[in-house]
């Protein structure tokens, strides 16, 4: 029974990891350059319904990444009986889920502000620094997936 729980219990987790890591990817890596086709105007409308969606998927896929997370640990008997790579993907994945909650609750409400004001430049400077934290995270979440790796 323990096998199959600790199956669930890390699908769950890379499933999360795959979605949360792989959009902040999408995001930089293909998105944003394509971007440039558009005229600014259009490109923070389109910011703004990417991110609406984005983050409200991130707010399903963090706390099952965190909870999957615990729950395997705990089947494992503890963080004292695990090897050193979990404790750094603890770590790291408490620090990404507080940077997006940066993002989120800084930067982003900025942002509409902003857009619900008429302030383009406000605006698309916002949207760079959440480019900038989109970037921390997506750097951690792969140092993470590293990590993981070396178990």
């Amino acid at each position: 029974m323990m096998d199959y729980a600790a199956g669930i219990l890390l699908a769950l987790h890379l499933l999360g990891v795959v979605v949360w890591v792989g959009g902040m990817a999408f995001a930089l890596m293909v998105l944003r350059p394509s971007l440039g086709l558009l005229p600014p105007s259009q490109r923070l409308t389109l910011h703004t319904a990417v991110f609406t969606r984005f983050f409200r998927i991130v707010w399903h896929a963090m706390p099952v990444v965190l909870l999957s997370g615990y729950g395997m640990v705990r089947l494992y008997g503890g963080f004292a009986e695990l090897e050193p790579p979990i404790h750094i993907m603890h770590g790291i994945g408490l620090a990404m889920a507080v940077i997006f909650a940066v993002i989120y609750f800084g930067p982003w409400k900025a942002l509409r502000t902003a857009q619900a004001k008429g302030d383009t430049v406000v605006a698309m400077v916002t949207v760079n620094r959440i480019r900038h934290l989109i970037t921390a995270n997506l750097v951690l979440g792969t140092i993470t997936i590293i990590v993981a790796s070396l178990k």
